[in-house]
């Protein structure tokens, strides 16, 4: 009964705070509050300038590495395990899929950051 009831208070609160949520913003709209500011400055060109990939490139090779340790982490643990070989086959499988990818990038110049 004490979990219906803490179930039924959160959903009533959230629906009550985001019904108020929509309602309550006054929509004042002029020119000066949607320029964007520079410091003090008038903007030198525009706000929304194109996504650079090397920035795209950093955060997946980032995500390559993160993962590889991921993996790696629970091998210490994983080795008390009664069927050894099939995990560390397994392992070893992932890991040299990542280094391949690895090295793929890097055949294709992709981790290059000076043009």
């Amino acid at each position: 009964m004490n979990v219906m009831l803490a179930l039924l208070t959160n959903t009533l609160l959230s629906t009550l705070l985001v019904l108020i949520a929509f309602w309550l913003p006054q929509s004042n709209i002029y020119a000066e509050k949607v320029s964007p500011y520079e410091c003090g400055f008038d903007p030198m060109g525009s706000a929304r300038l194109p996504f650079s990939m090397k920035f795209f490139l950093v955060a997946i090779t980032f995500l390559l590495f993160d993962l590889e340790i991921a993996l790696l982490l629970p091998l210490p643990w994983a080795s008390q395990t009664n069927k050894l070989p099939t995990m560390l086959s397994m392992a070893l499988l992932l890991i040299s899929l990542l280094a391949a990818s690895l090295a793929y990038e890097w055949t294709q110049k992709g981790l290059e950051w000076t043009e």
